[in-house]
């Protein structure tokens, strides 16, 4: 093993504060690495899901469903930067709608939710060392936010970027703090523990953590789920629902044919040459929704008996020091996926949820669902759909990738899509105000700039 190389990573974690159980999942993946882990599930070894438990079908009580929300806990994911879509900041930050950022949708949310059960739901957000300072800053326009003894945020843990040729943590003068990455957000359940908050929480009588990301508006509590969790003594759940055109990334469920146990296996965990069976929609049905349930004191015996480390799978991600940069050096982020979790615990379920659970924003193209007229705000602050069919495939050409290009090309909103089947942009395309699109419509620039014209209605090719 490359021990000196290991205690260079090691030393950079203890110099900045890093908790020792941290450092022992760090030096577990490195292990795996440097022996080749690839975090490969093979196709072979599992098996499709099958027939799940839906959410439509739960039947509880009206006091099952006031006792679940009582205990229930709302943690968002929030350490990820919007560095793909062209955002400097936390992604969370982004005006999504209606002028609203992704912050200001969830506390509005939570919020609806206390008012209308009449209980303190408490919202956490696990924040990295590059988010924490705006998000707070965002949450503090919405008073009574937090609930007394309780934070609004803690810290994820923090990893060096190894360089991909010798394993060694990378040097980057230009720009020290991109030496730094989250470890993933199965980090969460070692941050969880390190920061005090798993013992704090339990010892206030919550029982249900729910767990979502902050860029999933449709994530909203259902406290429905809790209720049927203490019912029936479920300690994870798992929310999936049917796949669509537009789910291109992100994992399925599947069983391990071994030992029958629920799986995660996300896009990274393809093996090459399996990308077929892993976008068989028919195959694997039910897109991974990352909306997970957690028994809290389940999730303290499980640390307590695997010395603060779940031992979850590892990801392997292959990136450069800077992301903004192609030529700067070639690094590995060693991650871990909070839905592998599911693998670790006896008894784990899969919930199928409709669809309107699952209103990510990771590129522009849902950034262009998101803001069109396919969706509002409810009174509660949740996204509810307006059209009774599948949302259209939209592509969008790489002028569109950056949020700032995107808004430039769109500077009166972005076109009417709810009678369009698909939505493919070609080129440099600016769109005026009112332009409605019908069908499937294909608009290109292959000769230089172009602009829609207000009010023009779009069908077939453009």
């Amino acid at each position: 093993m490359r021990e000196e190389q290991l205690r260079q990573s090691t030393d950079l974690m203890r110099a900045r504060g890093v908790d020792e159980r941290a450092i022992a999942a760090f030096t577990r993946f490195y292990v795996m690495l440097e022996e080749g882990a690839t975090g490969y599930i093979e196709e072979d070894t599992i098996e499709p899901l099958g027939a799940v438990q839906a959410l439509a079908d739960l039947e509880v009580s009206d006091d099952e469903v006031s006792e679940g929300l009582a205990r229930s806990v709302v943690l968002k994911l929030n350490g990820g930067l919007g560095t793909s879509m062209g955002v400097s900041g936390p992604k969370s930050a982004l005006p999504v709608r209606d002028g609203l950022t992704f912050l200001d949708i969830i506390a509005k949310q939570v919020l609806a939710l206390r008012a209308e059960h009449d209980v303190d739901l408490p919202l956490v957000f696990m924040d990295s060392f590059r988010t924490q300072t705006e998000t707070l800053a965002i949450l503090e326009r919405h008073g009574g936010l937090a609930v007394e003894g309780l934070p609004l945020s803690f810290l994820q843990s923090a990893e060096p970027k190894l360089r991909a040729d010798d394993l060694t943590p990378v040097s980057w003068p230009d720009d020290p703090e991109l030496e730094w990455c989250p470890p993933g957000h199965g980090d969460v359940y070692v941050a969880l523990q390190s920061s005090g908050l798993l013992d704090t929480l339990r010892d206030r009588g919550f029982r249900y953590l729910f767990l979502s990301n902050a860029d999933n508006l449709g994530a909203v509590c259902d406290p429905r789920i809790p209720a049927w969790m203490a019912r029936d003594g479920v300690p994870y759940v798992a929310e999936v629902c049917e796949r669509t055109r537009n789910d291109r990334k992100g994992g399925h469920l599947a069983r391990r044919r071994a030992d029958g146990r629920l799986v995660l296996r996300d896009s990274a965990q393809v093996a090459p040459g399996e990308e077929a069976f892993f976008a068989d929609n028919e195959r694997h049905e039910y897109f991974h929704v990352n909306n997970l349930w957690i028994d809290l004191d389940v999730l303290a015996d499980e640390l307590a008996q695997r010395a603060g480390v779940l031992e979850l799978p590892i990801i392997v991600n292959r990136k450069t020091v800077d992301p903004t940069r192609k030529d700067s050096t070639p690094v590995i982020q060693i991650e871990s996926s909070m839905g592998t979790a599911v693998e670790v615990f006896e008894g784990s379920q899969a919930l199928f949820v409709p669809r309107d659970r699952f209103r990510p924003v990771k590129t522009t193209n849902e950034l262009l669902l998101v803001r069109s007229d396919l969706y509002d705000l409810d009174d509660a602050s949740r996204v509810v759909s307006v059209i009774d069919h599948e949302e259209p495939f939209i592509d969008l050409s790489s002028e569109f990738r950056f949020v700032d290009d995107f808004d430039a090309r769109f500077p009166d909103g972005v076109p009417s899509i709810r009678e369009a089947r698909s939505l493919a942009v070609d080129g440099d395309v600016t769109f005026g105000r009112d332009v409605v699109c019908v069908g499937d419509v294909t608009v290109r620039a292959p000769d230089g700039p172009r602009t829609i014209q207000d009010g023009t209605r779009l069908e077939g090719e453009a």
